[in-house]
């Protein structure tokens, strides 16, 4: 006799939006951990990139750096979460840079399905190596070496359809209460900071086990 086929429940996986401008460094610390908690849990990250400026525009909320305590605080404590993750990680020389074009590089990477090769050529350009990617020339050079048709992306990054994506997962991460970056949601729970990270992987391992 034979036995019936019973169908297995899809369980589908949990999910982390990840919120990012590629100028913060304390962003930068949180993309180098990431994926190693989305492994470990079983995670699909949502890659979201905002535009941080207009991000403090519509919150009223300031960079750190606005205030030298803090800004000095802050750097300090950056350097102390790279070295106690092995995080090769300086100040950029250069900061701050204006991310306009890299956010809309990460729009248009994002739709063509090479966001993470496009954040593995741009963070550590930004803060491992202190490059000035403020300057057309340096980012088409990182680019290039990273293996992008970089006047293509830099190109795309001027069309209305990139501009728009942009624009609309900025006004979408303010419309969800975000005020800075790095930023997680999982499910409708907001996290801030890339130190928020160990509350993330909690929150995801929680949707693992349903």
């Amino acid at each position: 006799m034979t036995r019936p086929v019973v169908a297995r429940p899809v369980v589908a996986r949990p999910v982390v939006d990840f919120l990012f401008d590629v100028g913060s460094p304390a962003t930068y610390l949180a993309w180098a951990r990431l994926p190693a908690i989305a492994a470990r849990t079983g995670a699909e990250i949502r890659w979201r990139p905002i535009l941080l400026g207009a991000v403090f525009q519509a919150t009223g909320n300031t960079s750190p750096a606005a205030v030298k305590a803090k800004g000095r605080y802050l750097m300090a404590d950056l350097t102390r979460f790279a070295e106690k993750a092995g995080t090769p990680f300086r100040f950029n020389p250069h900061f701050p840079i204006n991310t306009l074009t890299m956010q809309r590089g990460a729009a248009a990477a994002l739709a063509d399905g090479r966001i993470e090769a496009y954040l593995a050529a741009i963070f550590p350009a930004l803060w491992a190596d202190g490059r000035d990617m403020g300057n057309r020339e340096v980012l088409g050079a990182v680019l290039e070496a990273a293996g992008f048709d970089a006047a293509a992306l830099i190109a795309a990054c001027a069309t209305p359809e990139v501009k728009d994506r942009l624009k609309a997962e900025t006004e979408e991460a303010v419309a969800r209460g975000v005020f800075g970056a790095p930023s997680f949601f999982v499910g409708d729970t907001l996290y801030f900071g890339q130190d928020r990270l160990d509350f993330v992987e909690e929150a995801l391992a929680r949707q693992a086990a349903v």
